[in-house]
């Protein structure tokens, strides 16, 4: 391929997990640097309104796949919880290699294995079974499981590189690098066990959040500092901590172990990328970065996601396409996850699966700006009062400005959850004089107007997209 972009690329596509927008250097982190994400922003198009649709591992994968929404491709919640992912439904990875492309996915797959849940569509696939774990992990084949000794990080990356100097050169190819990477329970590699001990991370300004003036799900979701686990804070609480002291140094322990993983995760992402220039395909292949979803660094006084607040809803995309994306370029157009798969069909100039629910961002790749573009965003989290966090079950709209959430009080639940139903309720939070999601305007009069508008978009795109929650 010529730098034009007039040749079909190859692709390089990272996927994360729980990797969260404030700790990505492009984005203005303040708490860490990351400096080969930063690269690929440098070099590329940064994506300032990138979006997941519901918020949790399995289904975000499944959107990427199909371009669909939960609802559409049967992957509502987590594999584990017995969901199993029909892998044989259309998809882009077979597209692409009817296409002429090969193509391969390592590191984290979370849709379960076995049967029609395999990989389907690559040429070479090695996965981890469910999460995974950091410490000698072991990844499932096509010809069976295989363990291998060292960080898992690292490792995704050794076998990413290896397919790379083994496959066919005669044909593009698209590789996808699927890190099991920041996923809690943090373990660090042992080179950086100690990075971070001599600091104070900033706190977000949310951390001491007291849940006044929102839906009651906010109050009662058992995701706060003070549910970590002993495992992830690895060390006995001080004595004589009042409460808000205790908050504090538990996100010091919480935040330093997240971001010691995060700077392995982008250490190995700089790997690959002096692979590709090492061997000349930098010039001839795009490269993406996202995250399943986002995450709670202490927002909220929160770890982990579901909630559709903004830390958990947000998710970072950068792109490099050589002589296609301008570099050192943003984007603040609303995309979202399901958006993905045509694009890279586009990409590749192969023509969408008309089942596929996004839209191409080739275009705004492109640097152009279309006119049609969408003006909102839908989202749903299925799971209710779910085992490990009692989140509420949830959906909405997003628009520029505006977001309107509404939890049903019911919804789907893993096994053990508890089976209770909530009184409905409403959030309304205006992202531009509340960007923090403090103060919800749902039942505030000078804001009624926007909730009769509001409700009718969440209504439209319910029925676009072909979602009818009870």
């Amino acid at each position: 391929m010529s730098t034009t972009g007039t040749e079909r690329p190859s692709l390089v596509f990272f996927m994360t997990d729980d990797h969260a927008v404030p700790a990505i250097g492009a984005y203005g982190s303040v708490i860490n640097r990351t400096p080969a994400v930063d690269r690929l922003a440098a070099e590329g198009m940064r994506f300032d309104n990138a979006f997941c649709t519901n918020s949790i591992c399995s289904p975000a994968r499944a959107s990427l796949l199909t371009g669909t929404y939960s609802h559409v491709n049967g992957m509502t919640t987590l594999e584990q919880d017995g969901q199993k992912f029909d892998a044989t439904q259309p998809s882009f990875p077979r597209m692409l290699q009817e296409a002429g492309y090969r193509t391969a996915i390592i590191g984290k797959w979370h849709l379960g294995h076995g049967g029609c849940s395999d990989p389907v569509g690559f040429d070479h696939w090695e996965v981890l079974p469910e999460h995974g774990v950091y410490h000698d992990p072991t990844f499932v084949t096509r010809d069976g499981e295989r363990q291998h000794t060292g960080y898992v990080t690292d490792l995704i990356t050794d076998l990413a590189l290896n397919w790379l100097d083994r496959r066919d050169r005669d044909k593009p190819f698209a590789l996808f690098i699927q890190h099991k990477a920041p996923h809690r329970a943090f373990e660090p590699a042992e080179r950086h066990r100690h990075l971070y001990e001599d600091v104070d991370i900033p706190a977000p300004r949310t951390l001491h959040d007291d849940y006044s003036h929102r839906a009651s799900a906010a109050a009662e979701a058992e995701m706060r500092m003070r549910d970590l686990l002993p495992q992830d804070l690895k060390a006995p609480v001080p004595d004589g901590l009042d409460e808000r002291a205790e908050r504090e140094w538990r996100y010091q322990r919480y935040i330093k172990e997240y971001l010691r993983v995060v700077a392995a995760l982008d250490e190995n992402v700089g790997r690959v990328l002096h692979y590709l220039d090492l061997t000349g395909l930098d010039r001839t292949t795009a490269v993406a970065y996202t995250s399943d979803h986002g995450f709670y660094l202490g927002e909220h006084g929160w770890f982990d996601k579901r909630f559709m607040y903004e830390p958990s809803l947000r998710i970072p995309l950068v792109v490099r396409w050589p002589g296609v994306t301008p570099p050192g370029s943003s984007c603040d157009e609303l995309v979202i996850n399901v958006d993905y798969a045509q694009t890279i069909l586009d990409l590749a100039g192969v023509e969408a699966h008309p089942r596929m629910q996004g839209r191409s961002l080739v275009p705004l790749l492109r640097g152009e700006r279309p006119d049609d573009w969408r003006q909102s965003v839908y989202y749903r989290y299925f799971e209710h009062l779910d085992v490990c966090h009692n989140v509420q079950a949830s959906y909405g709209v997003r628009t520029h400005t505006h977001k309107l959430i509404h939890y049903p009080g019911h919804g789907s639940g893993r096994p053990g959850a508890k089976d209770e139903t909530r009184a409905p309720e409403w959030e309304l939070f205006d992202l531009v004089a509340d960007p923090d999601e403090l103060h919800n305007r749902y039942g505030d009069p000078a804001y009624q107007d926007l909730v009769v508008e509001l409700t009718a978009e969440l209504a439209a795109l319910q029925a676009q997209y072909g979602d009818t929650p009870g």
